[in-house]
C-alpha cells in the first residue's frame, strides 16, 4: 500500500523504504523457518496445483498452440498438437518436456467462456499429463530461447469420456537453477470438441459470408461519354490483388456452405474499374487506372462462387441504419436516401452477378437494436432485421439458445445472431497460436449449444462486417471443420428466418437507452445529415435545366448513398472531406452555367436594346432556364415596358448565347439594373449579375445642329470631289511639260500651283479620276468577356 502512494516518477521517501523492508523480513520470515524445518517436504510439495507460476515471475515459459489437428477427432484418430515454447525468464530450463493433459468435461457455454479468459493461467486447474513417449523432450531451454515442438497422440490415450467439450492443454515442465525440481513452467489451454456419434438433433447453423468494404469512388467523372469514374485512392486494387483482404474472401468463400452478404457499391466500384477509370492525386491531379484486369478476374471468379447459393444485398453502400435512426430521422429528406439505396441495390447485383438477390433482409452495426432502428430499418422495404443475442437478450430463463427468428410485430421477423459465436473471430488473429485458439473455441461453443436441449434449433451466425485476412481463414477453417460433423447442418439465411419460433424466446425489443454507448459515439453527428439535405438541394435545383439529368442525378446520388455508409463509423474526419468533397464538386459543374459581367452601358435616345450573355461550360445543353432583367428605377429605365422582363434560356453544350432585351428611357441620369438566372419553378439560379445603365436623352435643337453639320460635310467632300476631276482633265490637255511652280512627280503628283490655276479656271478635283477606298476592316467576334468601359447598346 506503501508503494502504491508514490506518485510514479519520484523515487519512495526514507520512511517509505523502512517500512517495505520490515514487512518484506516480517511476510518472508515464516516462509523460512518452513524451509528450514522442511527440506524435505518443500521439494515434495512443489508440485503444479500447489506451487504455480505467479504473474510477472522470472521463471516464466510461455506456450504457442499453432495448430490442432482434427480439430473435432473421432474414434480411431491421432490428434496431432504443434507449436513453439519460449523461456521468457532470465534462467536456463533444464529437464524440460512438453505433454498434453486432458481437463475435466465443460458442460455450459458459460464454463467454455470462462475457461478460455484463463487459458494460460497456471493456477486454473488441469488433467494429469498424456506421458510416456507422447512427450517431447528438451535438454534445455536457454533464456529467450524458442523451441518447436509436435505431439501425436491416439484419440484413445486421451481417455476421453462422454460426448461433450474437454479442456485440452499443451503444458512445458522442468526446472530451473533457482527452483531445481520438477513443475509445469507453462500452459496453453484449448478445447477438444469430442462427438463421435451422430447428435439425435443436428443444430442448423447459417453462416453469413460479408462482402463489404470502404468507400472508394468519388463523385467526380470525366467529361466524356463515358463519365470515366475518379476513385479516392488505389486501395482497392490492393484488396483485390492476391494475398488482399477481398481476394481472400473470395477465395475461401467459394468452397463454403455459407450464405454471401454483399454491398452493391462493391461490386460498383469493382465493375468501374473493368474500364478506364481514374485514381485522385495530390490537389485536383489525377492518374490513369492500370487494375482493369484484376477487377476483371475477381468479377469473374465471384459469379462463379455465387452461383448456387444465396445471396443477400445490403442497401448500396450499406448505410449506417443507427445512425438514422438516432440522428438522419431529425433531418428532412436523410430516409430518401435509404430508399433510393435499397432500390437501386437489386438491379446493381443482377447487372454485375447475373444472380437474384434477397433485398428484405436490413442488418444494423453489430446486431444492435432499438424500437427507433427497427422503424428506420423497415422504412425502405425490408421486413427481417439481423439483430444480436446480446443486444435481444433473453428474459425467460431460458437454458438454452433458441432458434433465430423473433417476430416482433407490424409483419416484422428479427433474425437474432448468436453473440458468441459471431465474435469468435474478432481481434488479432495473424499468429497461428490466436488462429488455433479462435476455431477451437468457436467448435467447442458450436457443439455446447447443440447439447444444449434435444429440440432442433436454426442458429445464425453473422460475424463482422469486414473481416480481415486472417480472420477469413480463421472463420474458413472452423466453417469447413463444422461441414458434415455429427451435431451441425449448414442451411440458408431465408429458411433460417422462416424457422418456425420458440414460443418463450424474447420479443421485446430493448428500450433507446439500452443502445450501446460504444456504439452511440461512432454515429454519424447531425451536421453530416445536414450536409447531405444541403447537396441534394443543390442537386435538385441543378438538375432540372439539364437536357440529359441522368449525368448528374446518378453519380451524386450514389455519393450521398456513400456519405451515409457505415463504414465511416471508424474514418470520421475522412467521412468529412468525402462529404465536402461531393458539394463542392457539385458546386463547380452549377458555376459551369452563368450570366457574363458587364460593365455601365450607355443608351443615348428613348429606346434601345440591352445584350446579356449566357455561358454553358458543360458538355451538355441546358434548357428549362428563364433569364430576368430587372430595373431598379423602372420610372426612369422600364426593360420590355414594365419594371422587369423575362425570356427564356437554352444553350449548347460549351456555348454561349447573348439574350436581347427591349428598353425605353423617360429620363436622364444612371440606373441600376440586375440580371438573374431562374429555374422553370421559380428558383433563382447562379449569381446574380449587376451593371449600370447611363441613360441620356437627345433634344430636337441638337439633332438640328447635328444634320447641319453633317449636311456641310456633305457638300465640302462633293466640291473637292469636282475640283480634284477638273484638275486632272487640264494636265492631261497641257502635257507633262507644262508643270505648275513645284515638281510634279510620284511623291507630288499635283504642284500646289497647278492646283490652284485649275480651281482658278473652274476645274474641281471631283473631276479627278476616282481613286479606290481603304479595305474594311473585319468585325472582331463576340467575346464571352465583360463589355468594356463606355459600352453602347444595339439601337
Amino acid at each position: 500500500m506503501a508503494e502504491a502512494a508514490d506518485f510514479q516518477g519520484t523515487s519512495p521517501s526514507p520512511a517509505r523504504r523502512w517500512l517495505r523492508r520490515t514487512g518484506a523480513l516480517l511476510a518472508g520470515a515464516p516462509l523460512l523457518a518452513g524451509l528450514l524445518q522442511l527440506p524435505g517436504a518443500a521439494s515434495a510439495q512443489a508440485t503444479p496445483a500447489d506451487a504455480p507460476k505467479q504473474a510477472g515471475s522470472s521463471d516464466g515459459v510461455s506456450v504457442s498452440l499453432d495448430s490442432l489437428s482434427p480439430g473435432v477427432p473421432t474414434d480411431g484418430d491421432t490428434v496431432t498438437v504443434s507449436g513453439t515454447v519460449t523461456n521468457n525468464s532470465k534462467q536456463t530450463v533444464t529437464g524440460a518436456h512438453v505433454g498434453l493433459r486432458v481437463g475435466p468435461q465443460l458442460s455450459t457455454r458459460s464454463a467454455i467462456d470462462s475457461a478460455a479468459h484463463q487459458s494460460d493461467s497456471l493456477r486454473a486447474s488441469i488433467g494429469p499429463e498424456v506421458g510416456g513417449k507422447y512427450t517431447e523432450k528438451f535438454a534445455k531451454l536457454a533464456p529467450g530461447v524458442s523451441q518447436h515442438f509436435s505431439l501425436s497422440v491416439p484419440v484413445d490415450k486421451l481417455d476421453l469420456g462422454d460426448d461433450g467439450v474437454y479442456q485440452l492443454g499443451v503444458a512445458l515442465s522442468g526446472r530451473t537453477a533457482a527452483r531445481p525440481w520438477d513443475r509445469m513452467l507453462g500452459i496453453q489451454r484449448t478445447f477438444l470438441p469430442w462427438q463421435p456419434q451422430e447428435a439425435d438433433a443436428k443444430t442448423k447453423t447459417t453462416y453469413l459470408w460479408p462482402l463489404i468494404s470502404n468507400v472508394h469512388v468519388s463523385a467526380k467523372t470525366g467529361a466524356g461519354e463515358s463519365q470515366t469514374p475518379v476513385f479516392l485512392n488505389d486501395d482497392l486494387a490492393k484488396d483485390l490483388a492476391p494475398g488482399g483482404r477481398l481476394a481472400q474472401m473470395l477465395a475461401l468463400g467459394k468452397d463454403l456452405d455459407v450464405t454471401w452478404v454483399i454491398d452493391p457499391d462493391l461490386l460498383a466500384s469493382v465493375d468501374a474499374m473493368t474500364r478506364s477509370y481514374r485514381v485522385q492525386g495530390p490537389g485536383d491531379t489525377t492518374t490513369a487506372g492500370t487494375h482493369q484486369a484484376l477487377a476483371k478476374q475477381w468479377l469473374a471468379d465471384l459469379q462463379k462462387a455465387v452461383a448456387g447459393h444465396e445471396v443477400v444485398a445490403l442497401p448500396f453502400s450499406d448505410p449506417d441504419l443507427a445512425s438514422l435512426a438516432h440522428t438522419g430521422t431529425s433531418v428532412t429528406g436523410s430516409l430518401s436516401h435509404l430508399k433510393d439505396a435499397t432500390d437501386v441495390a437489386s438491379t446493381t447485383v443482377q447487372t454485375v452477378l447475373h444472380v437474384t438477390p434477397k433485398t428484405d433482409f436490413a442488418w444494423p452495426v453489430d446486431g444492435a437494436v432499438d424500437p427507433s432502428i427497427i422503424k428506420v430499418a423497415t422504412s425502405a422495404g425490408a421486413d427481417k432485421v439481423i439483430a444480436r443475442s446480446d443486444s435481444l437478450r433473453e428474459t425467460g430463463g431460458l437454458t438454452y439458445s433458441p432458434s433465430a427468428a423473433r417476430p416482433i410485430g407490424g409483419g416484422t421477423t428479427a433474425v437474432v445472431a448468436d453473440a458468441g459465436l459471431s465474435t469468435a473471430f474478432e481481434g488479432d488473429l495473424t499468429k497461428a497460436g490466436s488462429s488455433t485458439l479462435a476455431v477451437q473455441e468457436f467448435l467447442a461453443q458450436s457443439l455446447e449449444l447443440d447439447r444444449q436441449t434435444d429440440k432442433q434449433r436454426s442458429i445464425v451466425v453473422a460475424p463482422q462486417r469486414m473481416p480481415s485476412a486472417s480472420q477469413a481463414q480463421a472463420m474458413a477453417q472452423a466453417i469447413t471443420a463444422l461441414k458434415g460433423e455429427t451435431w451441425s447442418q449448414p442451411q440458408d439465411l431465408a429458411a433460417a428466418a422462416k424457422t418456425k419460433p420458440d414460443p418463450r424466446a424474447t420479443t421485446r425489443i430493448p428500450s433507446t437507452s439500452a443502445y450501446p454507448s460504444s456504439l452511440r459515439k461512432q454515429e454519424m453527428p447531425r451536421h453530416a445529415f445536414e450536409q447531405t439535405a444541403r447537396t441534394q438541394d443543390k442537386l435538385d435545383n441543378f438538375q432540372v435545366i439539364l437536357s440529359d439529368q441522368s449525368r448528374v442525378v446518378t453519380p451524386f446520388g450514389r455519393a450521398m448513398n456513400r456519405e451515409m455508409s457505415t463504414s465511416w463509423r471508424q474514418e470520421r474526419t475522412e467521412a468529412d472531406h468525402f462529404r465536402t468533397g461531393v458539394e463542392s464538386w457539385l458546386d463547380d459543374l452549377a458555376d459551369q452555367v452563368k450570366l457574363i459581367d458587364k460593365s455601365e452601358t450607355k443608351l443615348s435616345g428613348r429606346s434601345a436594346t440591352i445584350p446579356v450573355t449566357v455561358q454553358n461550360n458543360l458538355v451538355q445543353g441546358v434548357d428549362h432556364l428563364v433569364l430576368r432583367l430587372t430595373s431598379s428605377q423602372p420610372t426612369r429605365l422600364k426593360i420590355g415596358g414594365k419594371a422587369y422582363s423575362e425570356q427564356p434560356v437554352d444553350v449548347s453544350g460549351g456555348h454561349s448565347q447573348s439574350v436581347k432585351f427591349d428598353t425605353s428611357a423617360n429620363a436622364n441620369g444612371r440606373v441600376t439594373v440586375y440580371a438573374q438566372l431562374y429555374t422553370q419553378d421559380g428558383q433563382e439560379y447562379s449569381n446574380r449579375v449587376r451593371f449600370d445603365v447611363k441613360v441620356t436623352e437627345v433634344t430636337p435643337t441638337v439633332m438640328l445642329v447635328i444634320g447641319g453639320g453633317v449636311l456641310l460635310l456633305v457638300l465640302a467632300g462633293f466640291r473637292m470631289y469636282t475640283q480634284r476631276k477638273r484638275a486632272a482633265a487640264r494636265q492631261e490637255e497641257n502635257g507633262p511639260d507644262e508643270a505648275g511652280d513645284g515638281p510634279a512627280g510620284p511623291e507630288n503628283p499635283e504642284g500646289p500651283g497647278d492646283r490652284l490655276q485649275k480651281e482658278s479656271d473652274g476645274h474641281s478635283p471631283a473631276d479627278d479620276p476616282e481613286q479606290p477606298s481603304d479595305p474594311t476592316p473585319d468585325t472582331a467576334p463576340e467575346s464571352a468577356g465583360p463589355s468594356g468601359t463606355g459600352e453602347r447598346v444595339d439601337r
